[in-house]
């Protein structure tokens, strides 16, 4: 039985990512990258599916962890009747392959430790052979060889490799894994202890780059190393989370794949680095998305592969459980089908966000943009899936329509300061019309609030983020009016959902209810500090940190009931929150809407330059 999702603590090396459990197992590990297929998938199954254990005998979770510092070393220690082990696991920056490093200390006493490797290629579907390679053991399935390095003595057991051994205080025992192409040489492994000091120098250069340095900045650097480590480092995408099938309804069927670069996510994840001075990403990330749409910028698609892949096909594993019994286990994810009209304003307000940050003008990346606008000029009035990716119906949601709007705002603004080319008076009208449209038709006068979609009865979080990009005021009636019918109608326990599945009909097509969507109560505690309540917004954002684990990690989602994390972890959705609300309850602007109205861009009504 894998464990609780908010005990576990995640290495990676911007490349993938491993899941390490309370009790010293590592239950998650897909090599050589994030969306490659698991070696270690006991997350969604059990040990059976593939694990790595390193730990005292027979005793349990650790009596604490921590993190060094802000790096992604981790440390768990374990205070036994005989005496202090302390375990410190990492993945070093990649070099020639991966590797996972786990050093085992003795700190007083001794203690009596055990391990066992279960290593299952392809979602825990393939036993490899094993073998004796000199000093190392090797195990080779198909494209993948693994190599593990230790001087601890080890013995195959029941389709496992086992060891059993005493530390004793003072001693480091290393162990090393370390995965390449099964056609290539063994390649040389890393030194335990020099790639633990280097992976701890690593963080410590990186988020010595923070500008952020308000009340809440060790959850801030906490959450900004966390994104950085779901960036993909060989070509700049940015992933949403490093885990797949997790749930959003404990056995429950809405278990979906989230490794990959959804262009919203991404958006978002890049808005909390450049606020807090990553400008880099931002530029790497923008030569990723023009690779990812080169060809055909119409064409764009909500999510991409780490690489700029199209085809995501989505498929089950029928051989896996699912997540204590939450099933199917889907890997890739049909959503990259979807038409979802937001993502065109996402992207745009993102590079245009990048371009009032200092980012070099690209005229590879202006000419991008005025194609997605050629684009959104002849398509914003189709129904769409939403920000929420709804497997129905497509709708005219009311969020999708403004990010339309956005869109064609910060064209129009982009032409104004930065003469660029392009038909602004054009846009500007175009712009118009959509705000004068939405108004009319996605607000309902008699609860005095914006509406999920046309004509609904239901609402949505995302409403929240229509003052955020600038479509209205929070002064404005029908704002405040849409922010107190969401905090009523959407709150559970105070935390939001982010719509209401039954309002009009099963509009998602699945059964049952989902948690609290983290991301959208940081978009409330955005709301109520905006429009004058302070308080209630802090209060709400303490609420919020206490839900993260004792390592500062959030999933997706809460599960009000049950008291416990749920949803793919970590989240970048969720930490992404975390992120702009400390900012902004600090006093730093999060979005373009401040850069916007600093610069003097154009809104509706006003004149621009053709």
């Amino acid at each position: 039985m894998p464990a609780a999702i908010e005990d576990y603590g995640m290495l990676g090396d911007l490349q993938t990512a491993a899941l390490v459990s309370r009790d010293g197992s590592v239950d998650w590990l897909c090599l050589p990258r994030f969306d490659s297929p698991a070696c270690f998938a006991a997350l969604l199954h059990d040990e059976s599916a593939g694990r790595w254990l390193l730990a005292p005998a027979g005793a349990g979770a650790a009596s604490s962890r921590r993190y060094r510092g802000d790096s992604l070393v981790l440390e768990s220690e374990w205070r036994t009747s005989t005496g202090v082990v302390r375990i410190v696991d990492c993945m070093p920056p990649r070099g020639q392959a991966a590797d996972l490093v786990r050093v085992v200390e003795g700190v007083s006493g001794h203690v009596a430790m055990v391990m066992d490797l279960r290593l299952r290629f392809d979602y825990g579907h393939i036993v490899p052979w094993v073998k004796r390679t000199g000093e190392d053991l090797a195990a080779v399935a198909g494209p993948d060889a693994v190599w593990l390095r230790t001087p601890v003595e080890l013995h195959g057991q029941g389709m496992s490799t086992r060891a059993e051994f005493t530390v004793q205080a003072g001693q480091q025992i290393p162990f090393v894994l370390t995965h390449t192409a099964s056609h290539l040489p063994r390649p040389e492994p890393v030194d335990a202890l020099t790639a633990v000091n280097d992976t701890e120098r690593y963080w410590a250069r990186w988020i010595a780059d923070c500008r952020y340095e308000g009340r809440w900045h060790q959850a801030v650097r906490r959450a900004l190393v966390t994104l950085k480590a779901l960036t993909y480092a060989p070509t700049g995408g940015v992933l949403a989370a490093a885990t797949t099938s997790l749930p959003e309804q404990p056995g429950g069927p809405r278990n979906w794949d989230y490794r990959y670069c959804w262009l919203r996510d991404s958006a978002f994840t890049l808005q909390a680095l450049i606020g807090t001075g990553y400008i880099d990403e931002a530029g790497a990330w923008r030569e990723w998305l023009l690779r990812a749409v080169a060809g055909q910028p119409d064409k764009l698609q909500i999510m991409y592969g780490l690489d700029g892949t199209r085809r995501i096909p989505e498929s089950t594993l029928p051989w896996l459980s699912g997540y204590q019994g939450a099933a199917p286990v889907r890997v890739g994810n049909s959503a990259a089908d979807q038409f979802q009209l937001d993502v065109w304003g996402e992207v745009l307000d993102c590079l245009h966000l990048a371009r009032e940050s200092g980012l070099t003008v690209s005229d590879t990346a202006w000419d991008l943009q005025r194609a997605l606008l050629d684009h959104l000029e002849g398509n914003w009035t189709d129904p769409d899936n939403g920000l929420w990716e709804i497997r129905g119906p497509r709708r005219h949601f009311v969020h999708s329509k403004v990010m339309a709007w956005a869109g064609l705002d910060r064209a129009v603004h982009t032409v104004h300061s930065h003469h660029l080319p392009g038909p602004a008076t054009r846009w500007a009208k175009l712009r118009d019309d959509i705000h004068a449209e939405v108004c009319a038709k996605g607000f309902d006068a008699e609860r005095n609030t914006f509406t999920q979609f046309y004509g609904s009865r239901g609402l949505d979080a995302a409403l929240l983020l229509l003052p955020r990009v600038g479509f209205l005021s929070w002064n404005d009636p029908r704002i405040r009016g849409t922010v107190d019918a969401v905090q009523r109608e959407l709150s559970q326990d105070g935390f939001l959902l982010r719509y209401q599945p039954g309002a009009d009909g099963n509009v998602d097509g699945l059964p049952g209810d989902e948690g609290a969507f983290l991301a959208c109560t940081f978009w409330l505690a955005d709301a109520l500090h905006c429009t004058g309540r302070a308080a209630q917004a802090e209060a709400l954002f303490e609420r919020l940190l206490d839900l993260r684990n004792d390592l500062g990690l959030l999933s997706e989602e809460f599960d009000i009931h049950a008291r416990r994390q749920i949803g793919n972890t970590p989240q970048a959705f969720s930490m992404v929150g975390m992120v702009n609300t400390a900012r902004l309850l600090s006093g730093t602007p999060t979005n373009t809407t401040a850069l916007g109205r600093r610069l003097g861009a154009s809104l509706p009504g006003q004149a621009s330059p053709e």
